[in-house]
């Protein structure tokens, strides 16, 4: 027999927005940071400038699209799609383990990852705008 609380299941949709407003928050961050000096952004993940620019647009729109429900689902699976991206990179080129090494680990990315995806497969709840 397992204890659940039945009164809780109400605050399923707020659940999800603080969960959206949370993975908004950590993506808004980091594109930010990709834009506001790509040059020198682009040399520490070892990317193109060009490429840094675009990580950054599509992070701050996946963010905006999650945190408001704007297209949530998309903006979801575009997230999901580059954390696949720097979980590949963290494993296959820098040699990083689940927990860190010379950064924080891949166990970072996959949180970032499993919260989209619950974004993506709830569709954000009822509290969103389109």
């Amino acid at each position: 027999m397992s204890v659940t609380f039945p009164g809780l299941l109400r605050f399923g949709d707020v659940g999800l927005l603080l969960l959206r407003l949370m993975v908004a928050a950590v993506f808004f961050d980091s594109g930010w940071n990709h834009l506001k000096n790509p040059a020198e952004r682009s040399k520490s993940i070892g990317a193109s400038t060009g490429f840094t620019v675009f990580l950054g647009v599509a992070e701050v729109l996946g963010s905006i699209g999650v945190a408001l429900g704007i297209l949530s689902q998309l903006a979801a699976l575009g997230l999901i799609l580059l954390m696949l991206g720097a979980i590949q990179k963290k494993i296959f080129v820098w040699k990083i383990g689940f927990w860190g090494g010379r950064a924080y680990g891949w166990h970072y990315d996959l949180m970032l990852l499993v919260m989209s995806l619950v974004i993506l497969v709830t569709g954000g709840g009822r509290l969103v705008l389109l």
